[in-house]
């Protein structure tokens, strides 16, 4: 369960911080009770095959070198000096010294890391299962490790075997324009993050490949180039290759299958390792099985002239039930043996309906998104509208608890994952898919832990982790109501002071960057909603001092947000983190900046002064009643824009998807999104901009002897039932900011309470944008 951010005081911040420091002081301890490997070799297993006997060895010392300045030596001298040993279960022995004793066989990729003696010399051994398994040995050592300047030290008497869960651990690294920040990394780049992932668990990673070399103005190389250099550092870390390549969007067409299928095979033919082709049934591309099925097919006898390993995948994605139906009993009565596996994405049939209907001889793989935070697969929970306008669907994400609840949730009826992701922003979210891939049991703040000790140092390590969480508590609700967003910003802004060597670290700046971000809306939020609620004590005083007078008063309150600016010390920091981004990862925050792909791709700077309040929809609106015939027309439209979200004692109002709303009980599968127009700055209500498509509300205590009326606004069709009985409407307009009302009947709220729900129209014909939805709810007492 989430911690209230509420509740957590700077004190008591405080002594979580102290009692952290003190488990850190209990681990890595007095020198006797360590193992100090400063002046230790290693030795690495001869019957490793080269180049990966040299890939392990530059891993383990590049990695040390890089945090303690130490060089360490090669050795295949087991005399005098301290030793790391790196060898395979099944060495008989490694250069004449058997390997311990070991009383199970470790699983596929696992791992043993153990210290023993040898001639009264101090060993420490790193036992892979295979290959990768000892470089997943490696990456734990160096999560465990105790690195600084000239120092590297382990716990001594360690002895710590573990193998992986999940059989597929890996995520999506597209390189084109669509990613926030992919575009603009170097092949040295992407070797170094895929060595980084493997290190935290992940074995798989996937491409986008097919993108045109003039899409993005950030391409270091060719993207052709580029998918034949990922598959190499693939090769070179001993992990898998994939790639994510939809059929042509309409198969129908004359030559589109012949054309695909040209388009792949020159693919596959410069591609030096190939382990999976995932090919989305929809999203894109509307094919009906009876077209795709023979394309893929095809597309494996193609796949296995190059690369006869490799497995064809195929996800359901937008499949409607005819489609699916015709999918599976197509598998049942053939059972091919081209398909390797099925994918379950976004908008594919239910993970546990898919599970039950494919075969058992067939893999299963979840193909989650951990990158958005709206429109999306795991929109983030109660997330304020402040931040979906502002920070908007890439921003940096760290959502430790979040992700870890949703992959114990869904994980468990496939055979792992790889992830989607669009950029670097979601780092700390693939780490925790990667560790829970490993161990689901494993606990989040220990992952997060090894995380900051690997990336920022042991000194940090435990307030940054404490930090990290911080940062997802700020997303928690409300924003006004969470007192944990300056204290979130107070603890970032120590660790910038003290830790000032970081500020170069990528992953340090966007973290730094995003607390920032979030105490600075939260200042803009404040000042901009008192803006309106002076206009609306100007409104309540339009038949005092005339229509014209209200609305031009009403103005220069909520121009103030653009004239008298609050915060901008917060904002500046912003910015200046924004550009370290850009120089140091090619991080694209702007659109016309830094040249994003578009404003959903991680814009974030382009909206930080996105109104917070409904000044744009105020300005228009004052336009309209300016036109209004009359007077009394003028007034009685201001008087009801004043009373918009107050109707009144006794009547009750709701904003459905607010953070704040009091009556509603219901979260959607987007529970915050909002109506995504004119490239994020839609002048409509704010509350207009949330919706859910069948929200359910609960009220306690009416007046059971009094009239009510229920209105709601949204778009299209709102099929309402009060306390289950369906209710006839008195008004039914169809449009955006127009009003349906359907009088309550008194039989139904006798004991004085009241649950109003939607029943769904039959529209899966249509697509999600254009299907009904509510956005607002009044109960009106009469």
């Amino acid at each position: 369960m989430k911690r209230n951010p509420i509740d957590i005081s700077l004190m008591s911040r405080f002594f979580l911080v102290l009692f952290a420091l003190g488990a850190m002081v209990a681990c890595t301890g007095p020198s006797n009770d360590n193992l100090d490997l400063a002046d230790a070799r290693f030795i690495v297993s001869p019957t490793l095959e080269i180049p990966f006997r040299e890939t392990v060895a530059e891993v383990l010392t590049e990695e040390v070198e890089k945090r303690t300045s130490l060089k360490m030596g090669k050795s295949q001298n087991w005399e005098g000096a301290t030793l790391i040993v790196l060898a395979l279960q099944d060495d008989p022995e490694v250069y004449g010294v058997p390997l311990p004793v070991a009383e199970k066989r470790l699983k596929n990729e696992g791992y043993r890391i153990l210290h023993g003696k040898h001639q009264g010399g101090d060993v420490l051994w790193v036992i892979g299962a295979d290959p990768r398994g000892l470089l997943y040995g490696i990456g734990k050592l160096l999560r465990l490790a105790h690195m600084e300047e000239g120092r590297l030290r382990v716990p001594k008497d360690l002895d710590i075997s573990s193998s992986p869960e999940y059989a597929l651990r890996g995520h999506q690294f597209g390189y084109r324009n669509t990613a926030n920040s992919w575009d603009a990394w170097s092949v040295e780049q992407f070797d170094q993050h895929f060595r980084e992932q493997v290190l935290f668990g992940a074995n798989s990673f996937e491409n986008i490949p097919f993108q045109d070399p003039e899409s993005s103005v950030h391409f270091k190389i060719d993207p052709r180039e580029m998918e034949v250099r990922m598959s190499e550092i693939c090769a070179k870390y001993d992990v898998d290759y994939w790639v994510w390549t939809p059929a042509p969007e309409d198969l129908s067409e004359d030559g589109a299958h012949e054309e695909g299928l040209r388009q792949q095979e020159a693919f596959y033919a410069r591609c030096p390792k190939l382990n999976g082709v995932f090919v989305p049934g929809g999203d894109p591309g509307e094919n009906h099985p009876s077209r795709l099925i023979p394309y893929l097919k095809d597309l494996s006898e193609v796949l296995k002239k190059y690369h006869p390993d490799a497995g064809i995948w195929v996800s359901l994605q937008g499949f409607d039930e005819e489609k699916t139906d015709y999918f599976f009993d197509y598998l049942k009565t053939t059972e091919p043996d081209w398909l390797k596996g099925l994918v379950n994405g976004p908008s594919s049939p239910p993970l546990e309906i898919e599970r039950q209907r494919l075969p058992k001889k067939y893999q299963y793989r979840f193909y989650p998104d951990i990158t958005h935070t709206v429109r999306c697969h795991y929109p983030v929970e109660r997330w304020d509208q402040a931040f979906a306008l502002t920070l908007g669907r890439e921003p940096c994400n760290p959502q430790p608890e979040q992700y870890a609840k949703y992959f114990r949730r869904d994980v468990g009826y496939t055979d792992g994952f790889i992830t989607y992701s669009d950029g670097s922003h979601d780092d700390v979210n693939k780490v925790i898919w990667s560790q829970l891939g490993w161990d689901s049991a494993q606990d989040l703040r220990q992952i997060v832990l090894e995380y900051c000790r690997f990336f920022f140092g042991r000194e940090v390590a435990q307030e940054a982790t404490e930090a990290i969480f911080a940062l997802e508590d700020n997303w928690d609700g409300p924003i006004l109501e969470n007192g944990g967003i300056a204290e979130t910003l107070a603890l970032w802004q120590k660790l910038e002071e003290q830790y000032p060597a970081l500020s170069d670290n990528w992953r340090w700046q966007q973290l730094v960057m995003r607390a920032y971000y979030d105490a600075y809306i939260k200042e803009r939020l404040a000042y901009e909603k008192g803006l309106e609620t002076k206009a609306n004590a100007v409104l309540a005083r339009a038949r005092e001092i005339g229509a014209e007078q209200a609305m031009e008063e009403a103005l220069e309150h909520l121009e103030k947000a653009q004239t008298e600016l609050v915060a901008q010390d917060l904002k500046q920091k912003v910015f200046e983190y924004a550009e370290a981004l850009f120089r140091s990862i090619g991080a694209q925050t702007s659109v016309p900046k830094y040249k994003a792909r578009s404003a959903e791709r991680g814009a974030v700077l382009d909206f930080i002064d996105h109104p917070l309040n409904n000044r744009w929809w105020l300005e228009d609106e004052f336009e309209k009643i300016k036109k209004l015939a009359s007077e009394e027309e003028k007034l009685a439209r201001l008087e009801f824009i004043r009373t918009y979200e107050f109707p009144g004692e006794g009547s009750f109002y709701d904003n459905v998807s607010s953070a704040d709303a009091q009556h509603v009980i219901s979260e959607t599968d987007d529970a915050i999104d909002y109506l995504w127009e004119n490239e994020g700055l839609s002048r409509k209500r704010l509350s207009t901009q949330l919706f859910q498509f069948s929200p359910v509300l609960v009220y306690d205590g009416l007046d059971a002897g009094s009239d009510y009326l229920i209105r709601v606004s949204g778009y299209g069709e709102a099929l309402l039932r009060a306390n289950g009985q369906r209710l006839k409407p008195t008004k039914y307009e169809k449009g955006f900011e127009q009003f349906k009302e359907f009088p309550l009947p008194k039989d139904l709220i006798k004991e004085g309470k009241l649950k109003i729900t939607f029943d769904q129209p039959d529209e899966a014909h249509l697509n999600w944008r254009k299907q009904s939805r509510v956005t607002d709810v009044w109960l009106l007492k009469q």
